[in-house]
């Protein structure tokens, strides 16, 4: 496939592009400048359209380009925004190499998105009180398969409309999503039809159910869901705000027909720390998750793919990498970094800076800013990301060891915080130096404000390629921006760490090593040995709940030596000999315990031949309790076989 060709516009003069550094660092065949190609010049676009294979850069005109495309019945270009975060800007300093960073970042293939087909065929439970609900079934019977349900001590309304059902109840229960709701009931009673006067009810029934497709909510009292902003199909407005009620019922209309779910994290259960044997272990996602679309779903967790909103945060919150963000994968996001960082480097030596923002509030800040303010400094590259939550530590730190000086989210209202600043302080320990910092500008000003401080000019070290898991990036990241060997204290709930054992207390029973769910406790077949590999450790707790001897506790930190990748031991004791055939099982001093708290204590272990039992090995312990005179294993003689015989013999007899 031929390069694509690069259309450039200064619109009207008001900012300054060098094709040939562009071409130089990216590759592109540049066209002339132009001036106004979205109107004086569009002759020029249409013959450009007509050849194929064209990036325009104006995101601002994408409208008026895409009618001209279809006009010319020729294939819709590329587009990419060079005016708004690099040319409009009051920074004198050369734009040229955030441009062709943008550019180079704005062709890489992106993945395509995953999807599930979700049917709705309008079926409407609509809550509130009477006069609400009422009105709102007025307006959609037409259009939806309307119930509205009132509660039991509200004043029964005279209105005798037969287009939507009424009944009269308590919600107890509601789960799922747009299509798929379903909603348990209290106190139920239907409308009885018929007769003269006012309406009979069926009598109150408890653990009534339904299901339907949209759910109406317009009481004025908690929702039925966490985060109910993010629950597709659920929509909720005060009744009293007239605008808000409009809008529900007018979004509430458009729900029929069958929608695309984008199919946001994926799930590989087998890496999951949740759980191993009943015993909790990582909850962090659960602990994060707004919509409550995780849940615990034994070794592992659940995700109910049709609740969730697609936040991100369990991806940059897992330690094994079990739950990732996958819309688009987290390599892509890794890519775009190195792509932005390397083709900057071919224009400039300075370290650029990282802007993270989403595509609403974040990319209108920067609109406004570039239109009416100072616009964004000429080093500061912005990151449109598609979930702002998803931008985890690891993603911070691959920035940084990258190329770039420092990293700036830019958070949105609607961004879920929560996560957020523990990752930014686990990305500042690890990288040092506070280059990753959190903003909440609520304007372009102040946005503006932040970005132009004076910045102390940071040289980039040799940068990494960021392949792989993102434990793997996360330690080869950290390698690259720190001293050889370092070892790193991290803060408590970080997923990097060492285990501390009591040595006095441990018993080397053993049992952390059978349920840690990432291997990095070890035992030795040959001998009594408790191993353990740091790299591997996901910090999950896991093993210090299930110690029974409380020996193991958590340190968090990240050991940058390459002892971290190999499995050390933390004790070892010497085995005992089986006394019957010699052979090595078990620990002495395990052994030698319990044959001191035994013998001659307990009714069991009277003898010589009791207490030499704890001393054998498990072979040689069966074969000495199965040859004993009080052999368990015996039994009485089994019973003679019947034959034909016997029976017609005893048939005789009778």
């Amino acid at each position: 496939m031929t390069q694509p060709r690069l259309l450039l516009c200064d619109c009207l003069n008001t900012q300054a592009i060098d094709a040939g550094l562009i071409e130089q660092a990216t590759g592109l065949t540049c066209s002339k400048i132009h001036t106004q190609l979205c109107r004086g010049e569009a002759a020029q676009a249409a013959e450009a359209l007509q050849a194929g294979n064209v990036i325009i850069a104006c995101q601002q005109e994408r409208q008026a380009f895409e009618d001209l495309a279809a006009d010319l019945e020729a294939d819709e270009p590329l587009f990419v925004d060079l005016r708004d975060r690099a040319g409009w800007t009051a920074d004198t300093r050369s734009t040229s190499p955030k441009m062709a960073a943008l550019l180079a970042e704005s062709i890489l293939p992106t993945p395509g998105a995953k999807v599930v087909d979700v049917t709705s065929e309008g079926t409407c439970l609509i809550l509130g009180d009477n006069e609400a609900a009422l009105t709102a079934a007025d307006h959609l019977c037409e259009l939806l398969s309307v119930t509205v349900i009132l509660d039991p001590a509200d004043e029964l309304p005279l209105a005798d409309d037969r287009r939507f059902d009424i009944v009269r109840g308590r919600v107890t229960t509601a789960t799922g999503a747009l299509g798929h709701f379903k909603v348990g009931f209290d106190a139920l009673q239907e409308r009885i039809p018929g007769g003269r006067g006012a309406f009979n009810w069926t009598d109150p029934k408890s653990g009534g159910r339904t299901e339907c497709d949209i759910v109406l909510d317009l009481r004025r009292g908690q929702p039925l869901f966490p985060a109910p902003e993010k629950r597709e199909g659920y929509l909720r407005a005060d009744p009293g705000n007239t605008g808000a009620f409009t809008k529900v019922l007018l979004d509430a209309s458009q729900l029929v027909g069958t929608f695309e779910k984008p199919l946001y994290v994926r799930l590989d259960e087998q890496l999951c720390a949740h759980s191993r044997a009943r015993k909790t272990g990582c909850t962090r996602c659960l602990d994060l998750c707004p919509t409550g679309a995780i849940s615990p779903g034994g070794d592992s967790v659940a995700v109910d793919t049709m609740v969730c909103a697609g936040c991100g945060s369990c991806s940059a919150v897992c330690p094994s990498g079990a739950i990732s963000y996958d819309a688009p994968p987290v390599s892509h996001t890794f890519q775009r970094l190195q792509t932005l960082a390397a083709t900057w480097r071919k224009l400039s030596s300075d370290a650029p800076r990282l802007l993270v923002h989403d595509s609403s509030h974040g990319a209108e800040l920067i609109r406004l800013g570039a239109r009416y303010g100072k616009g964004l400094p000429a080093d500061v590259i912005p990151l449109e990301m598609e979930a702002i939550a998803s931008f985890g530590h690891t993603e911070s730190l691959a920035a940084l060891a990258c190329g770039f000086a420092d990293v700036t989210v830019l958070l949105s209202p609607a961004t879920e915080k929560e996560g957020m600043p523990f990752q930014a302080e686990l990305s500042n320990a690890i990288a040092g130096e506070d280059r990753v910092c959190l903003i909440t500008p609520s304007d372009p000003d102040e946005l503006e404000e932040i970005l132009y401080r004076e910045q102390s000019p940071v040289t980039a070290k040799q940068p990494i390629l960021p392949l792989g898991s993102r434990r793997q990036i996360t330690r080869l990241a950290a390698k690259s921006l720190n001293e050889p060997g370092k070892v790193i204290p991290l803060p408590e709930g970080a997923p990097y760490g060492s285990v501390v054992l009591d040595q006095n207390a441990c018993t080397l029973c053993l049992s952390c090593v059978s349920l840690c769910p990432s291997g990095a406790l070890k035992e030795n077949p040959d001998a009594p040995q408790l191993r353990f590999q740091e790299d591997a450790c996901l910090q999950c707790g896991i093993c210090t709940t299930i110690c029974p001897e409380k020996a193991l506790t958590l340190d968090p930190r990240l050991d940058l030596s390459d002892d971290a990748l190999r499995a050390r031991v933390l004790k070892e004791e010497e085995p005992f000999n089986c006394v019957e055939c010699g052979k090595p099982f078990g620990v002495r001093s395990t052994v030698m315990r319990l044959t001191e708290k035994l013998a001659g204590k307990h009714a069991m272990f009277q003898d010589n031949k009791a207490i030499q039992l704890i001393q054998m090995c498990d072979d040689c312990r069966v074969n000495a309790v199965y040859h004993s005179e009080n052999n368990p294993f015996a039994s009485a003689e089994r019973p003679r076989v019947r034959t034909t015989d016997d029976y017609i013999s005893k048939r005789r007899d009778h």
